[in-house]
């Protein structure tokens, strides 16, 4: 076989002192300078915590071991990685990262693990729920911009448990979707649907990430919320929940998703909105209104950030379609 031509510096004698900065000299041959810069940084952390740790060989295998542990349970319903990125708190640490908010708008939070892209689509006053066990609730939001206009024709993903705290793709005989589905906001940006009052529930404790929250001494538990998920052109994608108001796992969500703009209370219908929506006397009500921001705003405030952290950091660097990659000369 014909050997491959790769320009690989020599490396020998390599020591616990000099690895790190031969495995970087190596990996450094890339042409893609943002891989570069990412392997870079992960190799020099990585290298630090295990020096740092005096890692052993045997807690080296069972980190291994887990991670083959998460990716064997993962299916297309259940990504474990994303529930072990969530309860590291590093899902809602990326999602600040590259959807920082300006004042006035709606905050993000965590997509977890139980989103899926075949929802149905609804036309609003519909019901996304077809349990009988489930308190009803009605929801009536609006989605405008900062300056208070409506956004037209939003695509909004919407998802919650049923009564018992399970998502529909957690069940071994699904029968299709439910507790879920797509709709788009009118020409007022509103958009009106009937489900069921969110209840809290534990992420799944099966797996790997769970086994790893009980060692941790942590529990498994969410407050209850309802998600929504905002995608149009031009307007920066928002993925956020919204929590329910004296919850008792409101400050010690396992996925760290709460964040105070983003409770909610609950009220009751008005006899108006009874007659107006088709709902009973006593019926729950959500009233929220959601604001977008723009994508250039969005990059503009990511870009500043970006330069701002690093800086403090110490790192010299130049963003590359928003993205840092080394400043060199």
């Amino acid at each position: 076989m014909a050997q491959p031509k790769v320009n690989v510096p020599p490396m020998k004698d390599l020591t616990i002192d000099n690895i790190t900065e031969n495995t970087i000299l190596t990996n450094s041959q890339c042409p893609d300078q943002r891989l570069t810069y990412l392997m870079e940084r992960l190799v020099t952390h990585l290298h630090d915590f295990a020096r740092e740790t005096r890692l052993s060989t045997k807690e080296w295998m069972a980190a291994l071991d887990f991670l083959v542990g998460v990716g064997q349970i993962s299916s297309d319903v259940r990504h474990e990685f994303i529930l072990l990125s969530d309860i590291l708190g590093l899902s809602l640490l990326i999602d600040a990262i590259n959807h920082p908010k300006p004042p006035s708008s709606t905050e993000g939070s965590v997509l977890g693990p139980f989103h899926t892209h075949d929802p149905p689509s609804i036309a609003n006053g519909e019901t996304i729920s077809s349990d009988p066990a489930g308190e009803p609730l009605l929801v009536l939001c609006t989605v405008k911009d900062r300056d208070g206009n409506p956004i037209e024709d939003v695509k909004i993903d919407i998802w919650e448990t049923d009564s018992s705290g399970h998502y529909d793709v957690q069940y071994a005989e699904s029968k299709g979707a439910d507790g879920r589905c797509v709709m788009r906001s009118d020409k007022d940006g509103k958009f009106w649907f009937k489900a069921i009052v969110p209840v809290p529930y534990p992420i799944p404790g099966d797996g790997p990430v769970g086994k790893l929250l009980g060692m941790l001494g942590r529990h498994n538990w969410r407050p209850a919320h309802l998600h929504f998920m905002f995608a149009k052109q031009g307007w920066d994608h928002l993925v956020t929940a919204l929590y329910v108001k004296g919850d008792p796992y409101e400050t010690s969500d396992a996925v760290f998703g709460v964040k105070e703009s983003l409770i909610v209370e609950f009220g009751t219908v008005t006899g108006e909105e009874r007659e107006m929506y088709g709902v009973n006397e006593g019926c729950k009500v959500l009233r929220h209104a959601f604001v977008l921001v723009g994508e250039e705003e969005t990059d503009s405030l990511r870009d500043r950030n970006a330069r701002e952290a690093l800086e403090k950091l110490g790192r010299r660097v130049r963003l590359v379609e928003g993205l840092p990659v080394p400043d060199v000369d």
